[in-house]
C-alpha cells in the first residue's frame, strides 16, 4: 500500500506531499498471463492479457489452478503456460488442473533465478513504476481499482503488450517478427 515515489511535478516552491495510511497490512495480488494466438490476424491482435486480482489474499496454488480454469474458458485452443517455479505454481490442484484438461494444457517451467525470461515482468514494472507511482491508495479496494483501470486500458492492446514481450528476454514467436 505504501506508494512508490517517483520524481513529480509541483507548483514552484511547493513541495509535493503523499498521504497515506500506515501501519496496515492490505494489499492486492495480480496473477496475470500474456498469450499469443497465432489464429488470430493483426488487426484482431494476435497478443492479448487475462489478469485476475485478488484483495486482502494470495495466489496460492488453488487459486493458481483456478486462474488456470480462467485461461482455459477464455482462450479456445491449446495453450502452453510458462511460469516460474513458485509455490503457487506447484502442487495437487495445479497437476489436477493439468489432467482435467490434457492435451488443451501443457506447462513449461522458467529455468530458476530467471526473471527477465518472464514476459509478465515488464508489464508488473510498467504497472508499478509507471500507473501506480506516486499514488497512495485510501484502501486496498482503491488500490484494486488503480490496478483493474490500468490493466483494461492495455490489456487488448497489441503494440503496447508486443513492447512488454519484448523487454522480456524470451524471444517471440517467429510468426510476430514478421
Amino acid at each position: 500500500m505504501a506508494p512508490l515515489v517517483r520524481r513529480t511535478w509541483s507548483p514552484c516552491g511547493h513541495r509535493p506531499v503523499l498521504k497515506q495510511r500506515g501501519r496496515h497490512r492490505e494489499k492486492v495480488s495480480v496473477a496475470g498471463a500474456l498469450w499469443w494466438a497465432p489464429w488470430r490476424t493483426w488487426d484482431e491482435g494476435p497478443l492479448g492479457l487475462v489478469y485476475q486480482t485478488l484483495t486482502d489474499s494470495y495466489f496460492n496454488n488453488e487459486r493458481s489452478a483456478a486462474f488456470l480454469e480462467q485461461l482455459m474458458r477464455d482462450i479456445p485452443e491449446g495453450l502452453t503456460v510458462v511460469w516460474d517455479g513458485g509455490q503457487m505454481h506447484k502442487g495437487d490442484p495445479i497437476r489436477q488442473a493439468v489432467e482435467r484438461f490434457r492435451p488443451r494444457l501443457v506447462l513449461e517451467r522458467l529455468p530458476a533465478y530467471a526473471p527477465m525470461l518472464n514476459p509478465v515482468e515488464p508489464l508488473w514494472s510498467w504497472l508499478k513504476g509507471s500507473r501506480l507511482c506516486n499514488a497512495a491508495p485510501a484502501n486496498a479496494v482503491e488500490l484494486n481499482r488503480g490496478v483493474r483501470r490500468a490493466l483494461n486500458a492495455v490489456r487488448n492492446n497489441p503494440a503496447f503488450l508486443r513492447s512488454v514481450w519484448q523487454g522480456s528476454d524470451l524471444p517471440l514467436p517467429r510468426a510476430l517478427l514478421i
